[in-house]
């Protein structure tokens, strides 16, 4: 049975939701006492879209800051999470407001050839998702277990697929599912914290303090900034709002609104504690004596001997919990785009096979794996301006968004992130491609 269809075990039609979770919402959109507990009912869209902030391409980048520069680049963690919420909450607003998702949207506003392009785009950006995420669950488990890493790419795919037949049961199983995943990646590095010799004071300073030392740790800072806001997350979000309550009216809207801009603070500062964890558990064990430390699989075997065991586990159990989440979220989005742009749905395993095999191909033609996730990210910064502009002109117009429209402040901040991490992007796109930029060396 596909996914929203009226299910024997009580499901409700549209998008999945238990009847019990439904009158709950309801309840809540007419302002009947229910307890604060009612918040949960709302949860789910920005849990499932920040897994897009803690997927496989974090991994290496915050080990390079965190052994080059310890504490030093903390700053700009925090400074790309505090971007991701806003254009995060810009996609859900839009799916609440509008009922559409952003491909939706697109696909109603913008002229057919304009739109065709976008959608290949964003199908290309979907392939190299994949790609990045398919090799962080292979090189864990083939970290974890010595299988070759072709066996361990099969092996997640697998379990992602399984994982992904959780919606046929509607999504809020699907969802819990991503959360225990996210819970379990978070006391990973809560394990890695706790076993670290952390300078603590040093962290504190390193958050708040915002200095580059020099052209390589721009580079980095540029990488941590400019692959923050993925394209498919910005998608995903907008439709993952769509089946969260039924408003009926500005103020269901309204409420629905301050549900979700709440979830996406919470959700996404969790997603940046994360990231900052990462940079701080290389900090703390490889800054000192190790500083050259820049590939998971370095990093791993060096963790090992230098923390012990157990902190070499939750390292790639943490890896592994990543590359498999993250896959399932990017299959997800890579179905809501197809749908959205053009109006077909098809099998998810055959949506899972579009996005997989070039992964496939890739490491089955010998690429390095650290080569394939530094062009996946090249692939994504080239994407990534599809969804943010679209995403930022339409929640500006008041024909579309009505009293929603962004307001003048929000505007000016959503412009002014566009356009950091768009010239960031241009940035890592030039370094990577050897092109001169200056103060880049």
């Amino acid at each position: 049975m596909a996914s929203g269809q009226l299910a024997t075990d009580g499901k409700a039609a549209r998008g999945g939701l238990s009847r019990a979770t439904e009158r709950g919402i309801r309840d809540a959109l007419d302002g009947r006492p229910g307890g604060r507990a009612r918040f949960l009912l709302f949860v789910g869209p920005a849990v499932t879209a920040s897994i897009a902030y803690m997927d496989p391409g974090n991994f290496a980048t915050n080990i390079q800051a965190g052994a080059r520069y310890g504490y030093g680049l903390l700053w700009v963690v925090l400074l790309a999470n505090l971007t991701a919420m806003l254009f995060q909450a810009l996609s859900a607003k839009l799916g609440i407001v509008t009922g559409k998702n952003l491909a939706e949207v697109c696909r109603d506003e913008v002229p057919r050839p304009a739109r065709l392009a976008m959608w290949g785009v964003s199908e290309v950006a979907a392939m190299a998702t994949d790609l990045a995420e398919f090799l962080g669950g292979a090189i864990g488990l083939s970290l974890l277990t010595g299988m070759p890493l072709m066996a361990g790419m099969v092996v997640t795919a697998v379990v992602t697929y399984a994982i992904l037949l959780l919606e046929n049961r509607g999504f809020r199983p699907l969802e819990i599912a991503i959360g225990a995943m996210v819970g379990t990646i978070g006391l990973c590095y809560v394990v890695e914290l706790l076993i670290a010799p952390v300078a603590w004071a040093e962290a504190a300073r390193g958050l708040v303090t915002p200095r580059i030392p020099d052209a390589q740790a721009l580079t980095i800072a540029v990488g941590i900034i400019g692959a923050t806001v993925m394209p498919h997350a910005l998608f995903l979000h907008s439709g993952l709002t769509q089946g969260r309550g039924s408003p009926r009216s500005e103020a269901d809207r309204r409420l629905l609104v301050r549900y979700s801009n709440r979830e996406v603070v919470v959700a996404l500062a969790l997603a940046g504690l994360v990231n900052m964890a990462m940079v701080i558990m290389a900090a703390a064990a490889f800054h000192v004596g190790h500083s050259e430390i820049a590939e998971i699989g370095e990093a791993y075997r060096t963790l090992t001997p230098l923390l012990g065991p157990a902190a070499g586990a939750a390292f790639l159990v943490s890896l592994l919990v990543s590359g498999v989440s993250s896959s399932v979220v990017g299959t997800l989005a890579g179905q809501m785009v197809m749908q959205g742009f053009t109006g077909w749905r098809i099998p998810l395993i055959v949506r899972r096979l579009v996005t997989m095999l070039p992964a496939f191909a890739v490491v089955a033609a010998g690429v390095d794996p650290t080569q394939a996730l530094v062009l996946s990210q090249v692939v994504l910064s080239l994407a990534l301006p599809v969804p943010m502009i679209a995403l930022v002109a339409f929640t500006r117009r008041p024909d579309l968004m009505g009293p929603f429209a962004n307001g003048p402040w929000t505007q000016a901040a959503a412009l002014a992130g566009a356009a950091v991490v768009l010239a960031l992007n241009l940035v890592l796109l030039a370094a990577a491609f050897g092109l001169p930029v200056p103060g880049l060396e």
